[in-house]
């Protein structure tokens, strides 16, 4: 029965796990034309209509397409149910809610900058934008619900709102983004042993393997004094990571295959690194800020000091 046994706990059987939802950001931003054609230019110091309707258009454009797209591909393979709920708050190690965190995050900051393109007063822009990130990551979950291979989540959606206030937030509170939220990915020798889990190709593992992802949050401390002279676009970054995992909640005996898998710890790891926060570097030209803007969800790669296992360790790069 449903409240005792859920589709993911069948013994031997293997779900289609999500994309990566630190990774989708990078999709969404892909499928948005106009944001990347609106960057090229000068924001407008008033509203200008024509440029709100192409913003308007496409930011519907991208929500009807991308629901429609991934409700085929996510939630095409399993049957629909009556809506239910699922408490994943076990999973991967939180590895997944970060993830949720920073696309409400992202996607709210390409929101506010596509309306500032248009003319639109910075607070309605705040707002406007994080009430799409919002309800596009909630449209999703609601998917979630109606699908027998998952359920609405109640911490995936903490994450959301978790993500898309820390945006808003800082944008009513400094006019400005002092704390920003940052992904990054390094391979691992875990997607060898469940590639039908964790991914079979490197796009794949991108997206799938939480092992090799870190969720950021890069702080600018130039921002919090007056003068802002010195480094003003140097960051310090505390990133979050996980590793060990070759399965959502524990690790099975044996993959897709049959094949017997190796026992391993299932740890957490920090990081305290650098960072540059490209949009604060000067430049005139509107290309590189668009270039700015489109990688700005990146951590820059740097020496970083690892916390995890109880121990430390240092890495020239780490990415």
């Amino acid at each position: 029965m449903r409240e005792n046994l859920h589709i993911r706990d069948l013994p031997g059987f293997y779900f289609k796990k999500k994309l990566s939802h630190g990774c989708l950001t990078i999709l969404l931003f892909f499928i948005f034309p106009g944001y990347t054609k609106a960057q090229f230019l000068q924001p407008a110091d008033t509203l200008d209509s024509k440029r709100g309707n192409v913003v308007g258009i496409g930011g519907g454009l991208v929500y009807a397409s991308a629901t429609t797209a991934l409700s085929i591909a996510w939630y095409g393979g399993f049957p629909r149910q009556t809506f239910g709920f699922f408490n994943d708050n076990d999973q991967w190690l939180l590895m997944d809610k970060a993830g949720h965190a920073l696309t409400g995050y992202q996607v709210g900051r390409y929101g506010f900058e596509s309306l500032q393109w248009a003319g639109i007063s910075a607070p309605v822009s705040s707002l406007i934008g994080g009430s799409y990130s919002l309800l596009f990551l909630t449209t999703l979950e609601v998917l979630d619900g109606y699908s027998a291979g998952w359920g609405f989540s109640w911490g995936d959606m903490a994450a959301n709102v978790t993500g898309v206030g820390l945006f808003v937030g800082q944008q009513f509170l400094w006019n400005e983004q002092r704390v920003a939220m940052k992904f990054s990915y390094s391979p691992t020798n875990l997607t060898g042993f469940r590639p039908e889990l964790l991914g079979s190709s490197h796009p794949e593992r991108i997206f799938k393997d939480y092992n090799g992802q870190t969720v950021w949050l890069s702080v600018n401390p130039a921002s919090f004094f007056p003068e802002r002279e010195i480094l003003p676009w140097l960051n310090i970054a505390l990133g979050y990571g996980a590793n060990g995992m070759l399965g959502g909640s524990d690790n099975p005996l044996a993959n897709r295959a049959g094949e017997i898998l190796p026992v391993m710890d299932r740890y957490r790891q920090y990081y305290l690194s650098l960072d540059i926060d490209l949009s604060r570097i000067e430049t005139r030209s509107n290309v590189l800020k668009t270039i700015f803007s489109v990688v700005g969800f990146v951590k820059i790669p740097a020496p970083a000091i690892e916390f995890s296992h109880g121990d430390i360790q240092w890495h020239w790069i780490h990415f």
